[in-house]
Formats: structure tokens, sequence, C-alpha cells
């Protein structure tokens, strides 16, 4: 229910404005506005990303916190996993409370506050404020990010993923720019200096989207099933009594910097069956789009599987750039937190040669899940491709292999990222429609703390079984859905 006539006028008059809209790259003009926010957004929290793990587990000598790096990948995880996970309260604020767009704009500015405190507080106390505020804001962004892009285009439009593919590239240029100005500033003046241009840079971000935000179409602030006003105590009262269980738990040990990641996969898992139940059980649904949150199970648990290989580029792949990395070129060493930078290059790169290649298409292009098997299967071949320089000497991958492998990553990574914000849009029912966004990023937040679980079996003297075993699962996982794609496809009901 959109809340009465005017309003479904209004929202049916927004949308098709932006139909025939083709001012940006053939695109609705007002994609630009949430491509800008989400480039600088995406340029701080890379940038910061960059240099996170090497700060909490570099000396104290060398600027860090001298934390041990089981400790730290598995923080890099949990927190990882909080910025998907949070998506959630985004999700739900914007659906009862204030709409997508609002939220959007008001997380941006709690980023910003989290990279100020990252870059101004001093030792754990700035690493804790700040993960935390940057998660949180982060959450609120991504899912509403997306639901806003996803009302720019009419049902049946075929522009539509090559519109989340044009949107990817802004979050990609960011995602390069940020680890190239953070590492460069890190390795020459210090990390709290490379903090505070991630915290610049979404203040600049910030003060762009507040210019452009009011050219949004109308739906992207209508709120789909407000709360009523008699509610709000109680919302307000468990909001209040989960932050004081946090604390409590925190202060009695329960929760500690070495099992963050362990946590965060126990309560990502329960929020994901608690919203696929709350969703299916809804009466506000039809069986029709039951049917299609059915459809969309088998793609959330491939995702899980995609992410958790993928988002060892900030665990594993960072230990492993700075320990087992050639970085040196002519003399220069490159900074480590430059090696994640590379991805990015070719999401640059082949994101508009996808975006072409599925417009060209049209409806002749790959489903949805055939999409999901082939990033799942060509992530677990990049796992093996690693293997030739397995248990090697210290600095003795070439860097070259990496750029081959993050090459592979992306290719991966394209199959499966744009169209899953895609297909996610076009199976929500209208009414969990931003929550079912946010139900996508919790695959997403399940597979990043696995990641970070993962990183704790990872031995650089005995690489092969790490890298075999992850990548044989990743591939045996990816042929299951695609044995399944027919089935599959008749609970989508339609969607492809």
């Amino acid at each position: 229910m959109m809340g009465g006539n005017d309003t479904d006028t209004a929202e049916r008059s927004s949308r098709g404005a932006g139909d025939r809209d083709t001012r940006f790259f053939g695109q609705p003009w007002a994609l630009a506005h949430i491509f800008s926010v989400e480039m600088w957004e995406r340029f701080s929290f890379y940038g910061m990303q960059g240099i996170l793990l090497i700060y909490m587990y570099y000396s104290v000598a060398e600027g860090g916190l001298g934390i041990d790096k089981v400790t730290a990948t598995g923080i890099v995880g949990a927190y990882g996993g909080t910025v998907y996970l949070s998506t959630i309260l985004g999700a739900w604020i914007a659906d009862r409370v204030l709409g997508s767009e609002r939220v959007l704009f008001y997380s941006a500015f709690v980023i910003m506050l989290g990279h100020i405190a990252l870059a101004v507080l001093p030792s754990t106390a700035g690493l804790g404020v700040g993960l935390v505020l940057v998660a949180v804001g982060s959450g609120g962004l991504k899912a509403n990010a997306t639901s806003v892009v996803g009302t720019l285009y009419a049902p049946g439009d075929v522009r539509r993923d090559a519109g989340f593919s044009l949107y990817y590239l802004g979050i990609n240029l960011g995602a390069f720019l940020g680890p190239i100005v953070t590492g460069f500033l890190q390795s020459s003046y210090g990390f709290h200096w490379g903090f505070g241009a991630a915290a610049v840079g979404m203040a600049v971000g910030l003060t762009q989207y507040s210019f452009g935000r009011k050219q949004l179409p109308a739906s992207s602030r209508i709120v789909p099933d407000p709360l009523p006003r008699s509610r709000y105590p109680l919302m307000i009262g468990l909001a209040v009594a989960a932050l004081v269980l946090v604390i409590a738990l925190t202060l009695f040990g329960v929760i500690r910097p070495d099992n963050l990641s362990g946590v965060v996969i126990l309560v990502t898992l329960v929020a994901a069956v608690a919203y696929f139940i709350v969703i299916l059980s809804s009466p506000h649904i039809t069986p029709k789009d039951r049917s299609r949150v059915l459809g969309f199970l088998p793609l959330f648990l491939v995702n899980v599987g995609f992410w958790s290989l993928y988002q060892q580029q900030f665990t594993v792949l960072t230990i492993y750039s700075d320990e087992r990395l050639d970085r040196t070129i002519g003399g220069w060493t490159m900074p480590v937190s430059w090696v994640n930078s590379i991805n990015p290059i070719f999401v640059i790169i082949l994101s508009g040669v996808f975006a072409a290649l599925w417009t060209k298409l049209g409806t002749r292009q790959p489903s949805t899940p055939v999409k999901f098997s082939l990033g799942t299967i060509i992530m677990g071949v990049a796992f093996l491709l690693f293997l030739p320089w397995a248990n090697g000497a210290p600095n003795s991958t070439p860097l070259l292999a990496i750029v081959g492998i993050l090459l592979v990553f992306t290719i991966a990574e394209l199959f499966i990222s744009p169209p899953g914000l895609s297909v996610t849009t076009r199976l929500a029912p209208e009414r969990f429609h931003t929550q079912m966004v946010a139900l996508y990023f919790l695959s997403i937040a399940l597979g990043t703390s696995i990641a970070g679980w993962l990183a704790q079996f990872y031995d650089p003297k005995n690489e092969v079984p790490y890298f075999t075993i992850l990548g044989f699962i990743a591939i045996a996982i990816g042929v299951a859905l695609l044995a399944a794609v027919k089935p599959v496809l008749h609970l989508m009901r339609g969607v492809r």
C-alpha cells in the first residue's frame, strides 16, 4: 500500500518521467546524483578499509595498534559483516519512518562522523567509535541507495541492468581512488592522515548530494508502510534495550575482539531466517510474491558462498600483499593498500562492456540464476589460480600474478553483483521493497563475516589446502545452482 491515490499518481508520474529520460548515458538524469554520492561514499569506505587491517596489526612503533593478525582479520570480517547487517536498520527506518531518500542523506552524514572519529580519536577508542559509526551509516546508505536506483525504472524496462551496471561504475571509481589516496598518505604521513582523507571525501560527496537530492523522483521519498505514532515509544525502548544488551555482553566478556566474526555470523543467520519467515508469512503478499521470495532463497545462499571468497581481498589478500607479494617497481615499493585499487580498475573497464552486452542481448541474455552460477564458478577458479605461487618465499609472488587473479575476481563479480542488486528489486513484494534489498545485503553480511572467520585458517607456510578446498567448494556451489536453474526460474514467476 502506497498511501492513497495522490501518492500513487505521484509515483506513476515520477517513474514515467524517469522512463523517458535518457540524459545520463542513456539513463535517467536522477541516476547521476545517486552515482555521485555512492562514488564518494565508496572512496571513503574503501580508502579506510585499504589501510584498516594493517593499522590494527602493525606495531605501535609503525603507527598501528599492535593487535595480533587473527584477531585483526576477525575484526575486519565482523566490521564488514556489520556494515551489511546494518542495512536491516536502514531499510526498516526507510520503510516505516523516513523513506529511502532521507535515510540515504542522513546515513552519509553519520559515515562522515565515523571517518572523523578514526582520524582524530586516539588508539582503540577511535577504532571502536569510528567503525561503529561507519558501519551503521554505510548500512543505511547501501540498502537505500540501491532502492532509490530501483525507483528510476518501471517494471520491464530493459535498461535496468545496464543502469545498475553504470551505478556500479560509480561505486568502483570511488573504490579505485580511495585506497590510492589513503595509502599514499598513510605511507608518507601516517594512518590518521589516511583516515582524514576518507572523512574529507565523504564530506565532498555529502555536499554534492545535498544540491541534487531534490531532483530525485517523489517515489524515492515515499514511506511504504508508515509506523503509527503510537508505536514510536515501543520502538525507541527496544532500540535502547538492544544497545544496553550489547554493552552488557561486551563488559561481561561475551562479545570480545577475538570472537566478533563468529558473533556477527550468528546474528546475521538469525536475522536472515527471521526476515524470510516474516516476509513469507505476511498476509499482505500474494502467492506470486511468495513464490518469488522462495525463488530468491537459492540466490541468497549462492551469494553467501561467493562473498565469503570475494571479501578475502580485505583479509587474506591484504596479509598476502603485505608479506608475500613483490610490490617493488623500479626501486619503489607500492603501498599495501594500492592492491585494493586493482579490482576497481577492472570493474571500471569491464562494467561498461557488461552493461553494453546485457543491453544488446536484451531478453536473450542469460537468466539471473545462470549469471550467479557462472560468477561463483569463476570465483572458485580465481582461488585455484593462487596455487602456482603457493608456499613461496616472502615477496616471491609477482605483481602481475595478483593483477591476473584480481581480473578473474572482477569477471566473477560482474556476473553476480549488478544483476543481484537488480533482480532483488524485481523479486521484492511492494510492501517489503527496501527490506528485500536489505535481505540481499544480509547474504553479503554473512559472506563477509565468514571471510573474516575463514582467515584464521590461512597459513602462509601451507597455502595449498586453503586455496584448493575453498576454490572447489565455490565451483561445486555454482554447478549445483546451474543444475537447478529451471525450478528456480519457475519459482521466480516471470522474473529472469
